[in-house]
């Protein structure tokens, strides 16, 4: 049996480099190189359709027929890249995707609204839509935010890992800047969802303090199932349920279990009936990191993804809780969000 649809809230799919791009980000910044290696990942990006390569974890050509896909597509900007140079590889990146969208039109269409997602589906085909992970990329500039809302960017991290201009990720232990307190609520003016995935739990508390509309955190599980500092606390999961907003199961063999054995399936669903114990179903979502990260064999390919929806019935969920989780709820929250 097949789902109705699946929405997929975070991949890397889009900006994963290869191991022979990896030096050209490298020259990227340094600013004497930077023509160069600009001009030699601008080739790249006009020759590489990132988002339907074989051997990935995404890859539109492998979406099982008969599903209705959207998948939110993100702009990784790595923290290494600062000011000028991160709003720089974030404008090569979105000419990549706008360009993958129309040399890959038969398959899939860029959408900037919940209605844009359902008329795809209507037509046959994916729906793609960009967000950015990491929010150097507005490189400290508010009105920068407008500039991602024109490109189509419909959510945003706030951070990665490390600290930018907005605030703090999980590896440090800042909180929120003036700007990123400022920024947060441009977000929301400009319809761009807040993403608070990789922000540190104090960054989270000074966000809540700043937050007027439903956020997400789109690739996150649950801290006590598994006590890496990257997953959501009890307490921040029930303030999310209760601010009706949306978090994305995260595939990641990292989020899903402690110890050296490798995650399974059951795994995953662990961090769901914890979820759903604490009172977030109408807010539960997956969020895969598809190319971004080690996941498990069972959840390496679109297939297994949409397999999700029958291994839920199979393991007690009712339908309309399989539903929700494969897209309902996601689908939801943008229309609340004015996405």
């Amino acid at each position: 049996m097949l789902p109705y649809a699946l929405i997929d809230l975070h991949c890397d799919t889009l900006t994963a480099l290869t191991a022979e791009d990896a030096p050209l980000l490298d020259a990227f910044r340094d600013p004497a190189r930077r023509g160069e290696a600009a001009a030699a990942l601008a080739g790249r990006v006009r020759e590489t359709n990132t988002l339907d390569l074989p051997g990935r974890h995404f890859s539109l050509s492998t979406i099982p027929e008969g599903v209705n896909w959207c998948q939110c597509c993100a702009i990784f900007v790595p923290d290494e890249l600062k000011g000028e140079e991160a709003a720089a590889y974030y404008d090569l990146c979105q000419r990549s995707f706008h360009r993958q969208m129309e040399a890959l039109a038969d398959k899939v269409r860029p959408c900037r609204t919940a209605s844009d997602i359902e008329t795809v589906w209507e037509q046959g085909r994916a729906a793609a839509i960009l967000t950015v992970e990491n929010g150097s990329a507005l490189a400290g500039r508010l009105d920068r935010v407008e500039v991602l809302a024109r490109d189509g960017v419909r959510m945003m991290t706030l951070t990665w890992n490390g600290e930018n201009e907005i605030g703090s990720g999980n590896a440090t232990d800042h909180g929120l800047s003036g700007f990123g307190r400022e920024a947060v609520q441009e977000l929301e003016r400009q319809r761009i969802a807040a993403d608070i995935s990789h922000l540190n739990d104090r960054g989270f508390d000074d966000f809540l303090a700043v937050a007027q509309k439903p956020f997400a955190a789109s690739h996150s599980n649950a801290r006590a199932v598994c006590g890496h500092r990257r997953n959501l606390r009890d307490e921040q999961i029930r303030e999310m349920a209760a601010r009706k907003c949306l978090i994305g199961l995260n595939y990641s063999q990292d989020f899903l279990r402690t110890g050296d054995r490798p995650a399974v399936l059951d795994d995953l669903y662990r961090h769901v009936e914890h979820f759903l114990e604490l009172g977030a179903e109408d807010c539960l979502a997956l969020g895969s990191d598809a190319d971004g990260t080690d996941v498990p064999p069972g959840l390496d390919c679109p297939e297994k993804f949409a397999g999700l929806y029958q291994y839920f019935l199979d393991r007690g969920l009712s339908q309309c809780q399989a539903e929700k989780i494969l897209w309902q709820n996601a689908l939801d929250f943008f229309k609340r969000c004015g996405i």
